[in-house]
């Protein structure tokens, strides 16, 4: 598989001549300064091409070309939506850029309640409390019918807690929840707004009366419109497993299981609607047996993201090693190499490690963690395809 790395510009702290010595083939990136729903032009296309290519490296993904939640919801500006979207695609066909990884979650992407959980080894990563996660639903935001969405047990927990989290602590849920782990991937909230509360329950309000049914259905609406331009430019579509892959705030979570992948793959049967194999999020699902979606799926991803976590019993569950947890990506690694190996791949949500902490790098993308990642997965690669020499 390609060796790919995110990077998120030329504002980047991390550069492309740092990633070059690390032995990164390929860059993952996106035109981060152009507004969701506006189109890219071949012009801005060509220049961070042209860009990433002066560095010896190859612009092999795009993570992402956004979806509009007015595309999700189907809302009235949908169909101009669309189109911007179509012409967008046609120009990254144009300038050879061909994988285009993109998500179907509304609203709010992927979710954690603490970004630097700390480890014995004294590195940290992000990691998911559900009792923590339930207190922002139902005590900061107050969604209506919350609490219906909690056991018993859960809820004693947020009154317990209720009796002693600090104002501080309710400020870091919301930061953590719906600015960092949002702002730079979806810019529906970003570091500076107003009362990021009260902007994510408008967020929220967009959705109401849309199920489980009826985004499938925007989600199949969307995927029809784009394929002829898809097949034309020769691009590959590859949406994002849900993260974390469970319904969370009311909202419906469609990617999730290996029924959820079969249906967006059958709602538009064509080789460039398919997948990016995401080890992490599947894995955060105890639901999910990750071999066997990737041995079944391998042929339909057009890019795999090789994270692992570990789930625990009350449902929270940590970013592991990449040489642990239930992503097993020894074994994920095994399948891709042997039935897709031209793949592009790349490591995800490293440890925050060594001088990583006081970089201000984004949540999950640390230097020196994910370094280590790429290092772990590399020799695995190295071992499995010596294996398959053979």
């Amino acid at each position: 598989m390609e060796k790919t790395w995110r990077w998120f510009g030329k504002k980047d702290k991390i550069t492309l001549s740092m990633l070059r010595q690390i032995g990164v083939e390929g860059i993952v990136t996106a035109l981060h300064d152009i507004p969701n729903g506006e189109i890219w032009t071949v012009e801005a296309i060509e220049d961070l091409k042209n860009y990433i290519e002066s560095f010896g490296l190859r612009w092999s993904v795009v993570e992402s070309l956004p979806v509009s939640e007015a595309i999700k919801y189907a809302g009235p500006e949908r169909d101009q939506l669309i189109e911007n979207y179509k012409v967008s695609l046609a120009n990254l066909g144009k300038c050879g850029v061909k994988t285009v990884c993109y998500n179907f979650m509304p609203v709010i992407d992927w979710i954690r309640t603490d970004l630097a959980h700390p480890w014995a080894d004294g590195t940290s990563s992000l990691y998911f409390d559900k009792v923590r996660f339930a207190y922002f639903d139902t005590r900061i935001l107050q969604r209506e019918g919350a609490e219906q969405d909690y056991t018993a047990e859960e809820l004693a927990k947020v009154a317990e807690l209720d009796k002693v989290i600090t104002e501080a602590e309710k400020d870091d849920l919301v930061d953590t929840i719906i600015v960092k782990t949002q702002g730079f991937v979806n810019g529906n909230i970003k570091e500076g707004d107003q009362n990021p509360v009260a902007i994510f329950r408008r967020l929220l309000k967009q959705y109401e009366g849309i199920d489980r049914d009826r985004l499938r259905e925007n989600m199949r609406y969307f995927l029809a419109a784009i394929m002829p331009v898809c097949e034309e430019s020769g691009v590959n579509m590859c949406v994002h497993p849900d993260d974390p892959p469970f319904q969370v705030l009311g909202l419906p979570r469609i990617v999730t299981c290996e029924n959820d992948i079969d249906w967006l793959l059958n709602a538009v049967d064509n080789p460039h609607n398919g997948l990016t194999f995401c080890a992490g999020s599947l894995s955060a699902g105890i639901h999910n047996d990750v071999p066997a979606l990737a041995a079944k799926y391998a042929k339909r991803t057009h890019f795999v993201h090789l994270r692992s976590t570990n789930v625990m019993e009350n449902g929270n569950f940590i970013e592991s090693s990449h040489l642990e947890g239930r992503g097993r990506l020894i074994d994920l690694i095994r399948i891709f190499e042997k039935e897709n190996p031209t793949l592009p791949m790349r490591v995800d949500h490293g440890r925050l490690m060594l001088d990583d902490a006081d970089k201000g790098y984004n949540p999950g993308y640390s230097f020196h963690g994910r370094m280590q990642a790429l290092a772990q997965v590399e020799g695995i690669m190295a071992v499995v395809n010596d294996d398959l020499k053979r």
